[in-house]
């Protein structure tokens, strides 16, 4: 049986991957650590508050705005993962965004999605928490 919540690949597995695949793990990585902080943090409340709450921190502009807050303390490999999936050619953005936030969350979902694939889960936490920690910096000023 694969264990498939502990995969990992190699890069140059994950080099045939095309960024919009690394995008979509990264996608459900991203939502997964979200749902759990909500849940962390000791919400009590209703399952749709807190879904409202996950998909107002999901949303393109969210993501924008998140990666924004932790691209200086990437490494110049996950620069170069961010950048690709940022300018990987997907579908037009929602309405709700603008095409460079949606690009700019696409790159972000891609590089999760690596980070994932190749094991490195601490990684994600660390720049997740990251992201929060400086998201909540912003809203209070």
């Amino acid at each position: 049986m694969i264990d498939y919540l502990n995969a990992t690949l190699t890069v140059e597995q994950l080099s045939t991957v095309s960024e919009l695949a690394l995008a979509h793990v990264g996608d459900a990585v991203f939502e997964l650590l979200t749902r759990t902080e909500l849940i962390c943090a000791g919400s009590r409340q209703r399952v749709h508050e807190l879904h409202a709450q996950t998909v107002a921190r999901v949303t393109a502009p969210a993501q924008a705005a998140f990666v924004e807050a932790i691209l200086p303390s990437l490494s110049p490999e996950e620069t170069a993962v961010y950048k690709r999936g940022r300018n990987a050619h997907s579908h037009p953005a929602p309405k709700s965004a603008t095409p460079g936030q949606y690009a700019r969350s696409t790159g972000l979902e891609a590089l999760f999605g690596w980070l994932w694939l190749t094991g490195q889960k601490a990684r994600v936490s660390e720049l997740y928490a990251l992201g929060r920690e400086k998201g909540n910096e912003r809203m209070k000023t």
